[in-house]
């Protein structure tokens, strides 16, 4: 997938301007357009009996968040800020979900639930389900580029991971190696399918060492983490909301547990 349309969320929140920078890099790396997408939270100003909006708070971040932008953003041909201008939880998932699918790739952030939040908490989950495009996240804390040279890659040979591996080849064009993490009840499956995906990203000029993890209990994604710790993965590259193959596993608990313990940025597609 070549990346010529990127999009990244802003707010007000400390973590901004370093989605900013990531999308700014990876922008001037493609030479793709960037759109700045400030949505936060705000309620409208009340003035007696009467509610006007914007709120004078609302207007304030947001000529912020466009000088932020623009200064950021100053080299690129072609650059553009846009407000959604709604204070709503509804409104603002509902408004960037749709930008998104107009998007090659998504920039968000990790909900840090124990900051002060200026968007709706599930707006990551939302965007990465709902618009169809692959989304970026990166974590509440730590310090990340946007060259990244170790992506892991969780493989468990569903549609969805299927996206989401495809989808991160333009994001590791160049990378020192890659590893494939393979996930199944049958370690015979599981090593096939490693052949096969190794095989598949050698195609694209990518040397990709692999692991197989025979998953039979809930801790999956704690052992995909380890993965990520133990071998210094900088990505990690997986489906959202993509079956495990366990009755026990539901539908999307992987994702959102992946949403809150991430510790180095996640490129997911649905």
């Amino acid at each position: 997938m070549s990346l010529k349309n990127l999009l990244v969320h802003l707010d007000q929140g400390a973590r901004t301007q370093a989605r900013l920078e990531i999308a700014v890099a990876l922008a001037h790396r493609h030479q793709a357009r960037l759109l700045g997408v400030f949505g936060q939270r705000a309620q409208p100003q009340q003035v007696g009996i009467v509610a006007t909006w914007p709120s004078e708070e609302y207007v304030a971040a947001a000529a912020a968040s466009k000088a932020a932008f623009e200064k950021a953003s100053a080299g690129l041909a072609d650059a553009e800020w846009h407000d959604v201008n709604r204070g709503s939880d509804h409104e603002l998932l509902s408004r960037i979900t749709d930008l998104a699918r107009y998007s090659d790739l998504i920039v968000l952030g990790q909900n840090d639930e124990s900051a002060k939040s200026h968007v709706p908490p599930e707006l990551a989950e939302e965007v990465v389900v709902n618009s169809g495009r692959p989304v970026l996240l990166l974590p509440y804390a730590g310090n990340f580029q946007a060259a990244f040279k170790r992506p892991l890659f969780a493989w468990n040979k569903s549609r969805e991971a299927a996206h989401a591996l495809n989808d991160a080849l333009s994001l590791i064009e160049g990378c020192d190696e890659a590893t494939v993490v393979s996930l199944d009840a049958r370690r015979d499956e599981a090593k096939l399918a490693c052949t096969e995906i190794a095989r598949h990203l050698a195609c694209h000029g990518i040397k990709a060492a692999t692991e197989v993890l025979v998953v039979d209990d809930v801790g999956v994604m704690d052992m995909l983490l380890n993965q990520v710790s133990d071998r210094g993965a900088d990505l990690l590259v997986m489906g959202a909301h993509s079956q495990i193959g366990f009755p026990f596993v539901s539908r999307g608990a992987g994702t959102r547990y992946i949403l809150q313990h991430m510790t180095v940025p996640v490129l997911m597609s649905n």
